[in-house]
């Protein structure tokens, strides 16, 4: 099998961190992470000579498109109010650079796919940003890219692998979902990129409905 070569962008979050982790020791994998605040990566991964890092920012275009270019996957698992306009930084660079496949982190409730009470808080407790999430995730979706978005429920630190999926469409379930899950569906999509092309997919931990998480 050949080398997948994966680049991680806003790679010292902690999702990423964890999908980090979970790729290092893989032979098939080889890992680019791109980071504004390169420190902040975790040590252990931060000094693994296997890894290459690159300290920039997405809007910074022509360190974007070289961290880009020769890659087989993006990976991106970026935050703030202008995820639109990084969402479309990553797709022109990916585009000039002849790569297809990204996995992309938003949020669950950017379609108003959140049914019930859980719904009304979600939005109220995300505010604005649940727009720049929506704003990401359309910047993606609008593009000829072979995409996966991943729309997570509220993060627990619960140490388990437990979630299931929904489609976009569907109605969202659950209330949380532990980072672990999320790094684990990360993963096996980097792993095995067929899975998952041009779908929106939430994820949470099975049998978590409510009005609001469980650690709220």
């Amino acid at each position: 099998m050949a080398t997948s070569k994966v680049l991680i962008v806003g790679a010292s979050g902690g999702i990423a961190t964890l999908v980090e982790r979970n790729l290092i020791d893989n032979p098939q994998i080889e890992l680019t992470l791109l980071a504004r605040h390169p420190e902040r990566i975790a040590n252990d991964i931060l000094n693994d000579s296997r890894v290459k890092i690159i300290q920039a920012d997405v809007l910074d275009y022509p360190a974007l498109l070289e961290a880009v270019k020769g890659q087989d996957l993006v990976y991106a698992n970026l935050y703030g109010r202008n995820l639109g306009e990084q969402g479309k930084s990553i797709a022109k660079a990916m585009h000039e650079a002849g790569v297809k496949r990204i996995i992309w982190i938003s949020a669950n409730g950017i379609y108003g796919e959140i049914p019930g009470a859980y719904g009304k808080w979600n939005e109220m407790m995300l505010g604005g940003i649940l727009k720049a999430y929506s704003e990401g995730a359309e910047a993606i979706e609008t593009t000829d890219l072979d995409y996966t978005i991943v729309r997570p429920a509220w993060f627990s630190d619960k140490d388990e692998v437990n979630y299931e999926i929904t489609q976009k469409g569907e109605p969202f379930k659950g209330t949380e979902v532990s980072r672990k899950s999320v790094a684990a569906y990360v993963t096996s999509l980097i792993v095995d990129p067929s899975q998952a092309i041009r779908s929106s997919v939430g994820i949470n931990e099975p049998n978590t409905d409510g009005a609001k998480p469980s650690f709220y």
